[in-house]
C-alpha cells in the first residue's frame, strides 16, 4: 500500500475530511452517505490514479488529485476523487471533490 494512501486513510479515520458541494450533490444523487465514502476509502487497496489538478482555483502550483475506487461494507463500488490539503506545511485533511457510485 502506498504511503499516500496510508496518509489519506489516516486523515479519513481521524475525521479530517470535507466534501465539496459537487461531491455532496453526487452523494445525494446516488443515494450514498458520507459513511459509504469513508468505508470505500478505508477498504481500498490502492490509489487507482493520481492526476495533476488543472483547476484555476488550486492553492499551490502543483496540486495532485487522487482517484480511489473501493467498496463500502455492503459491496457497492464507489469512486472518489480528492486531495490532501496542507495548512502551514502540515497535512490537515482530505478534501473530496467527487464521490459517486462506479458505473
Amino acid at each position: 500500500m502506498s504511503d499516500t494512501l496510508v496518509r489519506i486513510k489516516r486523515a479519513i479515520l481521524s475525521g479530517h475530511y470535507a466534501f465539496s458541494e459537487k461531491a455532496s450533490m453526487e452523494l445525494e444523487a446516488d443515494g450514498l452517505t458520507e459513511l459509504d465514502i469513508v468505508e470505500s476509502i478505508v477498504n481500498a487497496v490502492a490509489i487507482y490514479k493520481t492526476i495533476r489538478s488543472t483547476s484555476p482555483y488550486r492553492q499551490q502550483l502543483r496540486e495532485y488529485l487522487h482517484i480511489i475506487q473501493g467498496t463500502n461494507l455492503e459491496g457497492v463500488m464507489i469512486y472518489s476523487k480528492g486531495k490532501l490539503v496542507q495548512e502551514a506545511g502540515v497535512e490537515t485533511y482530505y478534501f473530496l471533490i467527487s464521490s459517486k457510485k462506479t458505473l
